[in-house]
């Protein structure tokens, strides 16, 4: 974080806006280190790819509909675009260790579901 909060001071004179990015979102930037994962799972995890993969097969199968009658419609034609888009999701690299992400965002419920 203090090499990242050194480069922001260099940004600052020449790009502000940029360093104020860059400051913005510092703390999210090292969640994934804050919270001591397992290796295998800092690939997935730090990237928005298992967010935006889902979007793009959904974008995709309705981008040729250009008249939507309301909201409604909206929402089924979303529901049912990622229930399709489901269908060729791949398991998340390191989806063995997702227990471990589970016992530190959810120790109470991690401990219960061990002892049962």
């Amino acid at each position: 974080m203090a090499r990242v909060k050194k480069l922001a001071a260099w940004l600052d004179n020449s790009y502000p806006s940029a360093a104020a990015s860059l400051m913005e979102g510092l703390e999210e930037c090292f969640t994934i280190n804050r919270l001591d994962l397992p290796p295998s799972l800092h690939r997935c995890l730090a990237t928005t790819n298992i967010i935006e993969s889902p979007h793009a097969g959904v974008r995709i199968q309705t981008r040729r509909v250009t008249h939507w009658q309301n909201g409604k419609m909206v929402l089924r034609w979303m529901a049912s675009a990622f229930i399709r888009t489901e269908k060729r999701f791949n398991k998340i690299m390191g989806h063995r260790d997702l227990w471990a992400l589970e016992a530190i965002l959810n120790p109470t419920a991690a401990a219960s579901r061990k002892a049962a």
